[in-house]
């Protein structure tokens, strides 16, 4: 074999040899990012975690949140890493129950359905969907409005202002309203009205009513599992507002244990952070 042959050959030889190097490096070099599952998580994650990217050909299996479920249906998926990335693509829906209708009907009643289902309801005479809708959706929060068939009332027309907790209108509610109507709110007292105090019949519909938010309630009896005692009453009963400040002292012959920024507290829709003494 003359030499421009060989080199020939050799030339040949060495190009396949470059190009098997290049596509398995190129196999080598694919991995999958771990995978942010919204509303769900791989098995064992906060263990797994540490070893990403995975390699082509690694497969993990993944769960959901409850009220979610994977397309599957299974408790536990599967994954896989492939050079396009996981597959199949992880997710999670929204899981929706469809109760009875009261004041209608739907084939859905009973049903569980899953997000991006569409449920058709038929109202009763006389009743009908927020908006005058026949349809809800199952989304990711949840059904896009209540199951409820309300009454209908002529011409724009609104029943009963809704009713809030803690609180109530501060007139005597009647059975109808004609459009335009406005209603007030007022909260028992030492609960706080978040919101506008006012709603408005529109289209036989009343606007979003405001709330109640909680009062706290410090009694003797909290202030002696902490050791503690107001620094500038004597009440052993006090009851105050979201957002009202109170203050606590050590009792005598007791020494903080938590830092001194918490001996002032605020009280928020009910809840207090009490200070501790030893």
């Amino acid at each position: 074999m003359n030499l421009p042959l060989r080199m020939s050959n050799m030339l040949l030889l060495l190009n396949v040899i470059l190009t098997l190097w290049v596509c398995c490096a190129h196999g080598r070099g694919k991995t999958c990012d771990f995978p942010e599952i919204k509303h769900g998580s791989i098995y064992n994650e906060n263990r797994y975690k540490k070893i990403f990217p995975a390699d082509v050909g690694k497969y993990f299996y993944y769960t959901c949140e409850h009220s979610f479920v994977t397309p599957s249906q299974s408790l536990w998926t599967r994954i896989n890493c492939t050079e396009e990335g996981w597959s199949p693509t992880p997710k999670c829906l929204r899981q929706c129950f469809f109760p009875w209708v009261e004041n209608g009907q739907s084939t859905s009643s009973g049903q569980t359905h899953r997000e991006g289902d569409i449920v058709h309801i038929v109202c009763d005479t006389g009743y009908s969907l927020p908006n005058g809708q026949s349809n809800i959706t199952c989304g990711e929060r949840g059904w896009s409005s209540p199951p409820e068939c309300r009454h209908v009332y002529p011409r724009g027309r609104c029943g009963p202002p809704p009713p809030i907790d803690n609180g109530d209108t501060v007139s005597f509610p009647l059975s109808q309203y004609p459009p335009g109507s406005a209603v007030e709110y007022q909260c028992q007292a030492y609960y706080v009205l978040q919101g506008n105090r006012h709603i408005v019949c529109r289209n036989g519909e009343w606007s979003e009513p405001p709330k109640c938010l909680d009062a706290c309630v410090i009694s003797e009896e909290m202030m002696k599992q902490h050791n503690i005692q107001l620094k500038w009453r004597d009440d052993k009963k006090l009851y105050t507002r979201t957002d009202d400040t109170i203050e606590f002292t050590c009792k005598r012959g007791y020494r903080p244990t938590t830092p001194i920024r918490t001996f002032r507290t605020t009280c928020h829709e009910g809840k207090v952070v009490y200070p501790h003494c030893e």
